[in-house]
């Protein structure tokens, strides 16, 4: 079996070059069937262990996934990207693509259904992990500590083959303009001795339509956002040291509680013992404005969690000081995460605090 050498950033419609001090040779055009490389058994095999070369933020949740019934089905390889959506992709190792894009719309609608538990146990089952740690590396992905409101609200498809038939393209050009959000990747083998190379371009949208996709992940942010806040209206009253605050929202509800901690003497230490990681980002000092976003963007990722300051009190007005520290608190809760607040009050006695759904919650 020949080695398979992979080549991303290389143009997509000129033929590909050796270049040496001596010369410039062309190198041949091949097929992935000349060279004997199987769908199944090599390039899902090898896309599986890295998907970063068709897709940036990828996670796998399981490869070969058939979870449902009445079919004998399988989507190729089943992914999740930092919002939240699920990704199908499928592969082909045709020169025409097939009708895979038929395929794999009919696999984004049967998916479609597919519930925040029920991919952590297909992940667990995947990986051989137990439910508890395939919970917590979706979650991490992610970058939140409980589950999303929006999980798998949306499904996105990723076609890859060596080339695609002028009805192919045209069909998920498409429906691309009805809101879907289907990547045409290709990956044309090329033979070099006695290595086979690939060049992977993604062909659909181009490079010059990233506007247009930028639009669409903000379209999905916002139902996202709107999904969220429609699960759950209760609004509560906080009372602190016999002043009360009428009715907040779960966010400023929080918001309200860690800064009037802070101000009552809670240790950074006792906050973060509390709360995980992903529901705050520290930095040293008290630093504001675009000082304080830069050092809030070089504190997360050197966690290695994804820096997301639309899902942040950043505004200087809510950062919260504690000690030598600045805090920049999430913006995201859900009823599961009010078991919190209780702690962080019973942490502070002094402050005298307390909560309650206020009267005109809906």
């Amino acid at each position: 079996m020949n080695d398979v050498l992979i080549e991303r950033k290389v143009f997509a419609v000129m033929p590909l070059y050796e270049l040496t001090h001596e010369s410039l040779s062309k190198v041949e055009r091949t097929t992935l069937h000349e060279q004997s490389f199987k769908e199944r058994d090599d390039l899902q095999r090898l896309l599986k262990d890295d998907l970063s070369v068709i897709g940036d933020d990828l996670f796998l949740i399981k490869e070969e996934f058939s979870q449902w019934e009445d079919s004998k089905r399988r989507i190729d390889l089943l992914a999740l990207d930092r919002n939240g959506s699920l990704v199908v992709i499928e592969l082909k190792r045709t020169e025409d693509g097939g009708h895979m894009e038929l395929q794999a719309l009919r696999y984004a609608a049967m998916v479609s259904t597919l519930k925040f538990e029920q991919a952590v146990s297909v992940h667990a089952e995947f990986r051989g992990i137990d439910k508890a740690k395939a919970e917590g590396a979706i979650l991490a992905f992610l970058g939140v500590d409980e589950q999303p409101a929006d999980f798998g609200q949306s499904v996105r498809i990723i076609l890859v083959a060596p080339g695609f038939d002028p009805e192919v393209t045209t069909t998920v050009l498409w429906l691309n303009s009805r809101k879907l959000d289907i990547r045409c990747v290709r990956i044309k083998p090329y033979q070099l001795e006695e290595h086979t190379l690939l060049e992977i371009d993604q062909i659909i949208p181009l490079k010059e339509a990233q506007d247009y996709t930028v639009r669409l992940k903000e379209k999905q942010e916002e139902a996202r956002q709107a999904a969220e806040s429609s699960m759950d209206l209760t609004r509560y009253d906080l009372t602190v040291n016999g002043q009360t605050d009428s009715n907040l929202s779960k966010r400023y509800l929080f918001l309200r509680v860690v800064s009037s901690a802070a101000a009552a003497g809670l240790t950074l230490e006792t906050l973060t013992s509390i709360m995980l990681p992903g529901k705050m980002v520290i930095v040293d000092g008290h630093p504001r404005g675009e000082e304080f976003m830069a050092a809030a963007q070089k504190a997360k990722e050197d966690s290695g969690l994804v820096f997301r300051p639309d899902r942040l009190f950043m505004d200087d007005k809510y950062l919260i000081d504690i000690g030598d520290k600045t805090i920049a608190l999430s913006n995201q809760w859900g009823l599961r995460s009010l078991p919190l607040i209780d702690q962080i009050i019973s942490a502070v006695p002094s402050a005298k605090m307390s909560y309650k759904p206020a009267q005109e919650s809906e």
